[in-house]
């Protein structure tokens, strides 16, 4: 499977991205914060998410490409038939201006991302459980924990959280996996992967 699929309109897609060598996208609390207010801010109104995971070096996202009728309603030039073109500008104006910003408070020069984002089409049911629950048990396979819920920068925790609001499709995921109750029981039964792990990056 591609790492550079197409987008499309209500597709489904993995997508993930790293630093460049060995350094580190986020260095404190306040970076993963910024992150997702930048994506919030550049991509909401193009994706919705499901799942999402930041690790030091890495993210993985798990998301759906708005309506062709939203994404077009979108764009400047409303003739413009490209959506793929369109959504990785989007994507690239999201990581260059949280590369900039990153850059101008660690006095830093230079790329910080690899040169592109890779993704894979979720094209069946299996594999979408199969990228939540991965994406959700990345800090334990990277071993910064041992409990998905002990993780503060995934969307977890705000998944099962009932006290606040989110712009996640909460609902869609409790529909997908019977309610809180059966995924919160779902991760804790899928701690490992196993074979599946390299099949999913």
């Amino acid at each position: 499977m591609s790492t550079r699929e197409q987008f499309y309109p209500e597709k489904f897609y993995h997508i993930y991205n790293h630093a460049v060598g060995s350094d580190n996208l986020f260095r404190s609390h306040e970076n993963y914060l910024f992150f997702l207010n930048k994506y919030d801010k550049y991509l909401s109104s193009v994706f919705k998410t499901y799942a999402y995971c930041l690790m030091p070096n890495h993210f993985h996202i798990l998301i759906q490409i708005r309506s062709e009728e939203v994404i077009r309603a979108l764009m400047p030039n409303k003739e413009e038939i490209d959506f793929h073109k369109f959504i990785m500008q989007g994507l690239s104006n999201f990581l260059n201006s949280y590369a900039k910003a990153f850059n101008k408070q660690e006095s830093r020069r230079g790329a910080l991302f690899v040169d592109f984002t890779k993704r894979k089409e979720i094209a069946n049911q299996q594999y979408f459980t199969s990228v939540v629950n991965y994406i959700h048990q990345n800090p334990i396979h990277h071993g910064f924990c041992k409990d998905a819920k002990e993780w503060e920068y995934s969307s977890f925790n705000s998944i099962i959280s009932t006290n606040k609001t989110s712009k996640l499709e909460r609902n869609a995921i409790f529909d997908w996996f019977g309610g809180i109750e059966q995924f919160i029981s779902f991760h804790k039964e899928n701690r490992f992967l196993n074979g599946e792990i390299d099949s999913l990056i």
